[in-house]
């Protein structure tokens, strides 16, 4: 497609190359010579550019994907070799990285458990782009729903600000829709069950999740909300004496223990649980609550690096042949700059315009921003104007000199510390900050946002299901 124009030839950085400037067309997205689908590179490139779709063309791949999708099962089976996939979270730039490594899709099987949307700016791209794929290989690429798959997250969380940014919300209901359709779990090798979220005290077997209606919102409760939501005890052993207590973290479902862990898979004739829903530093994590020298109970995989564009963690997959388990990781993928929330340019620059405003009334009234504030200053700049003024009013015009150089240098501060704050809120949907962070002052805002152990304590509140 052809790139926006630069008749004065003064763009900032030439090597990065302007993106298109119409939508991708129709012809080009679904050529002729391929029966109605996509073209999923093209779409790729077109995507990578920061190019969009018409409306019309985003409506008519989420409905081809439906259409694969409803009449899939809600537990897929399939076997080795597959790629197994976990939370991407709207980071497309991380997902083409991600394929890179992988395999191509046109020749790897690939296994995504959920939450492809949400926390990063570009989920429209992300599940367009796997629908494309879908439409283009039912047979070899599947996905699977994860908790983020839902009206209540997209809502509170960014997706939906964001379809209404980039389309409206005709496009949105159709992408619930679509999201209602896709399958819950997957069993590989007939050994593995792969999950989003992890096990439910209601699940008894195998065969129950079967029986789950799928086709709704996700529920608070039940076997459907346990497999999306609930979560591995945090504990070496995985003790857990009542085998599932509340998940007072998520607000919803269950920690569960090695004790119940180890009795479904056994039950089940499985040996291993794999999931995604959990960010972790090393892109990955073994829960070896049976010893160091047995397979892993619980695998949690977690495929969005540099999560939130803060966390500084790792992504990782896992490569599955010949029943050999291989984990790669991978870095995160530099993406065009976006402000958070999908901000604009004048929003953002409010506390800059506000500095120079009162600058320029500072020097209106000859007071250098730079100076001290005292008494024997203004006396002295007063001087001349003792006799005409009452005193009354030369205090007056004091205090006011005063509270406005005052208000220029928190106004200063407020906008030197303003990009780490927005850092902060684009990891916090609400726009809220916790408390304690922001009293801790700014080293505390700064060491939060460069270590990953103070990211995880501000973003736990955002673990939480909204009520």
């Amino acid at each position: 497609m052809e790139a926006l124009s630069d008749p004065l030839n003064n763009r900032a950085i030439k090597e990065i190359k302007p993106p298109p400037h119409r939508p991708l067309s129709t012809e080009l997205l679904f050529p002729q010579n391929n029966n109605g689908k996509p073209s999923w590179k093209v779409l790729r490139e077109h995507y990578q550019r920061e190019g969009c779709l018409y409306k019309a063309d985003v409506l008519k791949i989420v409905e081809l994907a439906i259409n694969i999708l409803k009449d899939e099962p809600n537990l897929l089976a399939l076997q080795d070799p597959v790629t197994i996939v976990g939370d991407i979270h709207g980071q497309y730039f991380d997902l083409l990285k991600m394929f890179s490594i992988g395999g191509n899709p046109e020749t790897t099987k690939y296994l995504f458990l959920g939450d492809y949307v949400d926390r990063g700016s570009f989920s429209l791209e992300v599940i367009i782009y796997l629908f494309s794929l879908k439409i283009n290989f039912p047979n070899t690429l599947f996905l699977i729903r994860g908790n983020h798959e839902c009206r209540q997250m997209t809502s509170f969380f960014n997706f939906r600000q964001e379809c209404l940014y980039k389309y409206d919300a005709e496009v949105y209901d159709w992408i619930m829709d679509s999201m209602d359709c896709l399958p819950l779990a997957c069993i590989v090798n007939k050994k593995f069950l792969n999950v989003h979220g992890g096990l439910s005290p209601e699940l008894r077997s195998i065969d129950d999740i079967t029986r789950i209606n799928r086709f709704i919102e996700t529920p608070r409760h039940g076997a459907f909300c346990d497999l999306l939501w609930s979560d591995p005890i945090d504990h070496p052993e995985g003790r857990l004496i009542e085998g599932f207590r509340n998940n007072d973290v998520r607000g919803c479902s269950y920690f569960f223990g090695q004790e119940v862990t180890n009795k479904f898979l056994k039950d089940n004739e499985m040996i291993s649980l794999i999931r995604a829903h959990e960010v972790q530093l090393d892109g990955y994590k073994m829960h070896r609550w049976n010893g160091t020298s047995e397979f892993p109970s619980v695998i949690t995989i977690f495929s969005a690096p540099n999560y939130c564009d803060l966390y500084g963690n790792k992504a990782a997959i896992i490569k599955f042949d010949n029943n050999t388990l291989n984990i790669q990781q991978y870095n995160y993928t530099q993406h065009p700059y976006l402000l958070p929330n999908f901000m604009d340019v004048f929003e953002w620059s409010i506390p800059f315009v506000i500095e120079k405003v009162m600058e320029m009334l500072m020097t209106v009234i000859k007071i250098k921003p730079n100076d001290d504030i005292d008494n024997e200053y203004f006396e002295s700049r007063l001087k001349e104007l003792e006799e005409s003024v009452r005193e009354n009013r030369k205090t007056q015009l004091v205090n006011k000199v005063k509270s406005v150089s005052r208000m220029l240098k928190i106004l200063k501060t407020v906008r030197e510390e303003h990009e780490t704050i927005i850092k902060l809120k684009g990891m916090c949907p609400d726009n809220k900050i916790p408390k304690d962070v922001i009293m801790a002052g700014q080293s505390a805002l700064h060491n939060t946002v460069d270590n990953f152990t103070g990211i995880r304590s501000v973003d736990i509140v955002n673990e939480k299901r909204p009520e």
